[in-house]
């Protein structure tokens, strides 16, 4: 049998999951979390979508790979508009994944092997195939099913015209009108992602209850925690004003208002009467750091994903500049950062730091962007072993542990995303980082379905260097990495700080502006961000580094894991270090 492949559980009808141990409830502070996008993981019944039976195969992998957790986007009944995030039913499982026996399954199974799960909720917004919307088209104007949404009358002299000019998060219009049973335009409706997305009205007692209900739902089938999509959108302002008609924090009619705290501290009193620790994660984009955490706050959310870090760009003094701020301002809520490098929705590192502008902005996607996919790969290894080494937790996007890119020239014909048909076919979408997985073999569908059978998406022919049996068969892959990495990672103790250790480079070194370096005790992390190679501290042994050393340096776009001597400290720089680290030129090492 596959070592990486755990059999089924006879009889999974019978399932009921145990609710995670309690024997370490600050598991989430620094947890390794894997993001599952469960329609590109694996496939287990062969008809080219990825689903639940394929998850359960490959947990052997995940555990090997070392993860505490994993993430699974949307995997309720949708008609996929969005992905899975117009979600038609919170309480089941989408039938081209599995059941919700095996959903209870997979999270049982997954424990067992010491992982836990957190799955994604998304309350800002529901399918307009949900029984609520559609009770609410068939009651019509005036009725309380409409008061659960925003409907709305239009403006101007026929009421032709959208109440607001609010521009939605994927481009284009935020209202979309109705249409009368007798066949006349009737009110407009409210969704700040696609049409088939309406709004939630968050003022209304029944969308608190009802998502109140589902967050119990869920821990009573044993997940550890919840995900919570587009997290400062939930509420908004009655009056419906223009953005910026109201000044001030927490006045944009859309975004972070302040009335929000009081649903998450709900949540979080919810969260905290079951057994262990069941933790509340948002997705929050927000430019101001104060403002993001305080939803971090002791009774609120336990962390949010720190996006800043993500979108900037490539260089030692941005990425200073990142840690710095996120970690200053988490400290006075008590709460831990977290460090993410991609995900479902954001280009693949190899792809993005292989551009001339390195930095991550929606708006900015385009199609034909050239990239170096060497360079790209060279830093997205480099950012890994970074990210890693900081306090916090770290998420992984599937994929990224096999140094995967953004697939690029998927035919137009068959990209999904609303994202990109919003914009005209200006923005290329994110279907690129959601291609399927490449398992083993020399041609698709590399193993995640059997050979013959077509993908949801195409794979690149040239991911057979890319599959995972070929990195596992490579010493110095991404893979090996990623796994020595988080081997490593696990014995760092999580509560000591990071400090920064300025004095690792000489002064005058060429380079050294390149240069970010920490340590966190005994332990150091060092960046070289520039092209030329940088000495390394005297005395320091190399526990593992990204790429090859230069004659004993740092190579450029390089990061380095040292143990430090009590005589390093206070050293200058220099071009000698001990020990054998892990890199493409040390096969033994792996």
């Amino acid at each position: 049998m596959d070592s990486d492949v755990l059999p089924r559980t006879a009889d999974a009808e019978a399932h009921r999951t145990p609710t995670p141990s309690a024997d370490d409830p600050q598991w989430w502070r620094s947890a390794v979390i894997y993001q599952v996008y469960v329609r590109s993981f694996a496939d287990g019944n062969g008809d080219g979508t990825g689903d639940l039976a394929g998850v359960r195969r490959r947990l052997g992998y995940l555990k090997k790979l070392g993860v505490d957790a994993l993430w699974f986007n949307p995997w309720y009944p949708s008609p996929m508009a969005d992905g899975g995030y117009d979600v038609r039913d919170y309480r089941d499982i989408d039938p081209r994944f599995g059941t919700l026996a095996e959903a209870e399954a997979l999270i049982e199974e997954a424990l067992a092997l010491g992982i836990r799960t957190i799955i994604d909720i998304v309350p800002n917004h529901v399918s307009d195939q949900h029984p609520w919307f559609q009770a609410a088209l068939e009651a019509g104007p005036g009725s309380p099913e409409r008061e659960r949404f925003w409907f709305h009358p239009g403006t101007g002299p026929h009421g032709d015209e959208m109440p607001t000019r609010w521009v939605s998060n994927f481009q284009g219009e935020t209202w979309t009108r109705t249409m009368n049973p007798d066949g006349t335009a009737g009110e407009w409706y409210l969704h700040l992602f696609t049409p088939e997305q309406p709004d939630l009205n968050w003022n209304h007692p029944d969308v608190r209850r009802e998502h109140e209900d589902i967050l119990r739902f869920w821990f009573d089938c044993g997940v550890a925690g919840v995900r919570i999509d587009s997290a400062a959108l939930l509420i908004k302002d009655p009056d419906l004003p223009e953005v910026g008609e109201k000044q001030g924090p927490g006045s944009h009619p859309t975004e972070d208002r302040d009335e929000l705290h009081d649903v998450y501290r709900s949540w979080r009193a919810i969260a905290d009467s079951y057994p262990g620790t069941r933790v509340l994660v948002g997705e929050i984009w927000l430019p101001d750091i104060v403002r993001f955490t305080n939803y971090l706050r002791p009774d609120e959310m336990h962390t949010a994903f720190n996006f800043d870090f993500l979108a900037r760009p490539w260089g030692a003094e941005s990425f200073r500049e990142s840690i710095a701020s996120t970690l200053a301002a988490h400290a006075p809520v008590g709460a831990p950062s977290t460090w993410v490098l991609s995900n479902h929705d954001v280009t693949r590192p190899v792809t993005r730091y292989g551009r001339d502008d390195t930095a991550f902005a929606f708006l900015k996607k385009r199609f034909g962007v050239p990239t170096d996919p060497e360079l790209g790969l060279h830093r997205a290894r480099a950012a890994a072993l970074l990210v890693a080494a900081l306090p916090g937790s770290l998420y992984i996007y599937q994929g990224d542990e096999l140094g995967l890119p953004e697939v690029e020239d998927l035919p137009i014909e068959l990209i999904q995303d609303p994202m990109h048909h919003r914009s005209g076919g200006i923005d290329p979408g994110r279907d690129g980082c959601r291609v399927p997985l490449p398992w083993s073999g020399e041609h698709p569908p590399f193993g995640f379905s059997p050979d013959g059978v077509q993908t949801w998406l195409p794979q690149p022919e040239s991911w057979r260097a890319l599959t995972v049996a070929a990195q596992e068969a490579d010493p110095s892959s991404t893979l090996n990495l990623y796994r020595e990495a988080l081997r490593v990672r696990r014995d760092l103790d999580p509560d000591v700080p990071l400090e920064w250790w300025h004095d690792t480079v000489a002064v005058g070194t060429p380079g050294a502006d390149d240069v970010l370096a920490f340590r966190r005790g005994d332990f150091a992390c060092v960046v070289n961000t520039g092209e030329s190679p940088v000495p390394l501290p005297v005395g320091a042994e190399l526990l593992l580094a990204s790429g090859p050393l230069d004659g004993g340096r740092l190579a450029g776009n390089s990061t380095a894991w040292l143990r430090l001597s009590a005589e390093t400290t206070d050293a200058g720089a220099s071009d000698a270090v001990t020990g054998a680290p892990h890199t493409p030129e040390d096969p033994a090492a792996a």
